[in-house]
């Protein structure tokens, strides 16, 4: 355990921060559920207007840091290329 001042602020940090990207995965992985659910059912509509919040969704976690750029132009790469096989078959 910290014995410090200045290690028991940076111990109270740590846990608040935790929660809030605990918070911002959770938000994330629920999205990306959705979405690949949109895709397993066929709907191609719903799988659209899902893939536009799933985007967002990875984008704002890249921009408070939970996810790595290349991680969600990955996850997005995929996803939308998941989306144009649906629309053509």
């Amino acid at each position: 355990m910290a014995n410090h001042v200045s290690s028991l602020k940076r111990a109270r940090q740590t846990e608040r921060k935790t929660v809030v990207n605990r918070a911002n995965k959770s938000r994330v992985r629920t999205s990306l559920r959705a979405m690949r659910e949109a895709i397993q059912k066929g709907d191609l509509k719903a799988a659209q207007e899902q893939y536009k919040a799933t985007a967002s969704a990875l984008d704002k976690s890249v921009q408070k840091g939970v996810l790595h750029a290349n991680t969600a132009s990955r996850y997005k790469s995929r996803l939308n290329a998941r989306i144009k096989a649906l629309a053509t078959a």
